[in-house]
């Protein structure tokens, strides 16, 4: 685990730009080679979550994978900066009073990773088995057959196996071959719980939108298509809590991310004002 003294982390904040993000390297000393692919995981007021998340990705599991973790923090003042810097890499933290857009929160992380793969997971998404998502991610990020022609990944969607019902595996079989079917006919699509990019086609592509709210991993995958191939890759299996489906429903749930796509392919903003996290 590594740590930051408070003087110091207080210090560095009070003697950044308010607009500027701080950027904390966590390290060790002997180990900073270049990594592989770049993990990048943003967060906001996640303190009752994200410490059984992160700690999946152990020194073992970097070292075996040769990745980085970063976290991108959005100002959350609940001690999820504290709980993220035990396990973080990099930690990256919003410095200024205005709400920051998770595009905003990911566009932070990827522009300080050192690796040629970025890799985006959110805070409350967990991988269905660690070993074979790191080594679909690794084979990528080398160019080994299959994914020598592709620029990014979308990933296969599920709930957590604990909290399943039959609907939930009627919905993401369903919407797991939208995705499929989109990306095979060159409409990008990709869940925003976990996105895989080649950095240069990332930032060929203009990288996330800040200004959009909702949508935004819908508008990266669609500008993501005209320059580069997006395959669909059932192998990269992450899980999810269906909580906002619980709360809100299917159909309500559905027809914001509708009401979210259409606005963003036609009017180039969000049709939400604003996205809740629902925890």
């Amino acid at each position: 685990m590594h740590f930051i003294d408070q003087k110091i982390y207080n210090k560095i904040k009070k003697e950044t730009s308010t607009n500027s993000p701080l950027v904390i390297d966590l390290r060790l000393e002997n180990y900073k080679k270049k990594p592989l692919f770049s993990l990048i995981i943003p967060v906001f007021q996640e303190h009752k979550i994200i410490e059984k998340h992160l700690k999946i990705y152990t020194a073992k599991i970097k070292r075996k994978f040769n990745f980085e973790l970063i976290v991108s923090d959005g100002g959350s003042n609940d001690g999820t900066i504290e709980i993220a810097r035990k396990y973080a890499d990099f930690l990256v933290i919003h410095n200024s009073n205005q709400r920051q857009t998770i595009a905003e929160g990911r566009n932070n992380g990827a522009n300080i990773a050192n690796a040629d793969t970025l890799v985006f997971l959110n805070a409350d998404t967990i991988p269905y088995d660690i070993d074979k998502f790191f080594k679909v991610i690794s084979d990528f990020a080398l160019k080994i057959d299959k994914y020598k022609s592709y620029g990014a990944l979308a990933c296969y969607v599920s709930a957590f196996p604990d909290e399943q019902l039959l609907k939930d595996k009627v919905f993401y079989k369903l919407h797991n071959n939208y995705v499929r079917i989109l990306n095979k006919i060159g409409i990008g699509m990709g869940r925003g719980e976990c996105q895989v990019i080649r950095k240069n086609e990332f930032i060929k592509a203009g990288k996330y939108n800040n200004k959009i709210v909702a949508g935004e991993d819908f508008d990266l995958y669609r500008r993501l298509s005209k320059t580069s191939k997006i395959k669909f890759e059932k192998e990269l299996h992450v899980t999810e809590s269906p909580r906002r489906f619980r709360k809100y429903g299917y159909i309500k749930t559905i027809t914001y991310w509708l009401l979210n796509s259409l606005y963003v392919m036609f009017l180039k903003k969000s049709y939400s004002k604003e996205w809740e996290a629902v925890r």
